[in-house]
């Protein structure tokens, strides 16, 4: 069975992260697609100016590895969010490390979700 990024992005590259660009991911939202949202800001950035993608889970990139056995028993695919795309591409490749492959970065992060 091909996976959720298999399906609409390609196939992934043996290095780097899979991207998924803001107004994808907006669309595929609003189609009821329901990935597993996770914004690897610290708790003052993710209620901060910028606020948060609506049903997103906060882990902050420090706290990621903890986390990593939770994220992977998810049921869906992974996309990982940040303020511009640096900590979560960090985070896509810690999940990679721990074989966790349905998982995407929100290119720009949230500065691209706001369109800024």
């Amino acid at each position: 069975m091909a996976s959720w990024l298999g399906r609409f992005f390609g196939q992934q590259p043996a290095t780097g992260p899979a991207w998924i660009e803001a107004g994808e991911l907006r669309d595929r939202l609003a189609r009821g697609e329901t990935p597993l949202i996770v914004d690897v800001r610290g708790p003052d950035e993710f209620d901060g100016p910028l606020g948060h993608i609506e049903g997103a889970l906060n882990v902050p990139l420090s706290a990621l590895p903890a986390q990593i056995p939770e994220i992977g028993r998810a049921a869906a695919p992974v996309v990982l969010v940040c303020l511009t795309d640096k900590r979560s591409s960090q985070a896509a490749a810690a999940l990679a490390d721990a074989g966790i492959r349905d998982v995407a970065v929100l290119r720009g992060g949230m500065r691209a979700w706001r369109g800024e």
